[in-house]
């Protein structure tokens, strides 16, 4: 595995705080207040549940909470900004208030976004890198929000792939860095995730995350989402969603050796406890 301890800059700067990375990896719990979501569609999906559940990402060692109310899993149905915020800030309102790290909202439409950074959100997690809503880098710049840009390579009018992913990631991610430049919001608020099964074949998934050295040298601190995902249930021949925590939780060690500066995960506390537990065993400092 190689070092990228010194590639890149290690603190992300949000609206108000910021927060570190490099000697640990953030953990990023995942909370969907949507009815469809691929692996907990429902579950959360009242504003008493998010909030009890945000509650238990917190205790479990969530570093930041990343709140969606739309799907993003292939084939869903896209809904409207007013759709969405009716699921969202009913959540979002209990959630600031029972909870003091970072939230970050799983969104790529500037409205949603405007609207959760009045409620407090410090994060925008755009699942298309600005590239969708062209109204989302003035958003993000005006508040001062933390920003993860990621790599999507579901739509080529969007985003035309040439062939090698990591190439096309690179290019994305410049593409993107362009436009989040010319909005002025600057570089330390960034972080980018390399869109791990969005349009990705599990060759190229594990392409990706094998490539987090090499991509973070080229000067994009990565957000990793695997949670879950497909090309963890083909390399475990086949294992439902349910099942892939333990698979999951193996990425992320995997993403720590490689300096990544963020997981992001379902299981927060499996996630968390298996880190704990490599890095005791590797040497790290205990506790």
């Amino acid at each position: 595995m190689s070092d990228t301890s010194e590639c890149f800059q290690k603190r992300w700067e949000l609206r108000d705080k910021s927060v570190e990375y490099g000697k640990d990896i953030l953990v990023m719990g995942i909370l969907n207040v949507t009815p469809d979501s691929f692996s907990d569609g429902g579950s959360f999906y009242t504003p008493e549940n998010a909030c009890c559940h945000a509650q238990d990402l917190v205790n479990d060692g969530a570093d930041i909470l990343d709140i969606g109310a739309e799907s993003t899993r292939p084939g869903s149905e896209k809904i409207s900004a007013d759709e969405e915020l009716s699921r969202l800030i009913p959540a979002l309102k209990l959630i600031r208030n029972a909870v003091s790290i970072p939230i970050s909202i799983d969104t790529y439409k500037s409205k949603t976004a405007r609207e959760a950074l009045k409620f407090g959100a410090d994060i925008i997690n755009d699942v298309w890198g600005l590239l969708y809503d062209k109204e989302m880098a003035e958003v993000v710049a005006e508040a001062g929000a933390g920003l993860v840009i990621m790599a999507n390579y579901t739509d080529e009018k969007i985003f035309a792939r040439k062939g090698d992913i990591v190439d096309d990631c690179l290019s994305f991610f410049e593409k993107s860095a362009q436009v989040a430049e010319k909005a002025g919001i600057k570089r330390e608020k960034i972080l980018f995730d390399p869109g791990v099964g969005f349009g990705t074949n599990t060759e190229e998934s594990i392409r990706l995350i094998q490539s987090t050295g090499r991509i973070q040298k080229e000067g994009y601190p990565l957000l990793i989402g695997p949670s879950r995902k497909r090309f963890i249930g083909e390399i475990l021949d086949g294992v439902p969603a349910e099942e892939r925590d333990a698979g999951t939780a193996a990425t992320a060690i995997f993403c720590q050796e490689e300096k990544a500066a963020c997981i992001r995960v379902h299981n927060v506390f499996e996630t968390v406890t298996a880190l704990k537990v490599f890095k005791t065993l590797s040497g790290g400092k205990n506790g």
